[in-house]
């Protein structure tokens, strides 16, 4: 099922370029880094969540490429356009080969699964 986004003919032409700029520069540098890292880990200070799963790809003795935005307090706004480019509502959000396989809790099925080394191979 794809995953409703308004449609651009629904957006008034006078906002649509503020619209599709609004914090694009934190996309595309996740979408630099996914080019060049097969595992890419997208977190925050503060929330354990992305550490568990680095944790977890060091235990599995797979490299990773991390990249922090901030905490709790500060960068959400930034944080949002990642959100709304992936649509997946927290972080981390974890790549493999360019594909957004979830947060830690899915990451770790993936490793547990052997799922992980299947897509790395």
């Amino acid at each position: 099922m794809p995953r409703p986004v308004l449609d651009e003919s629904h957006i008034h032409s006078a906002i649509r370029e503020r619209v599709a700029r609004h914090e694009q520069g934190i996309v595309q540098e996740v979408q630099v880094a996914l080019a060049q890292h097969p595992v890419v880990v997208v977190g925050m200070g503060m929330n354990p969540f992305p550490k568990k799963a680095r944790r977890a790809l060091d235990a599995a003795g797979v490299a990773h490429h991390y990249m922090e935005y901030g905490n709790y307090l500060n960068t959400w706004r930034r944080r949002n356009a990642l959100k709304l480019w992936t649509g997946w509502p927290t972080l981390p959000m974890v790549f493999v080969k360019g594909v957004l396989v979830g947060g830690a809790s899915e990451l770790i099925k993936l490793i547990n699964s052997g799922e992980l080394k299947k897509m790395l191979a």
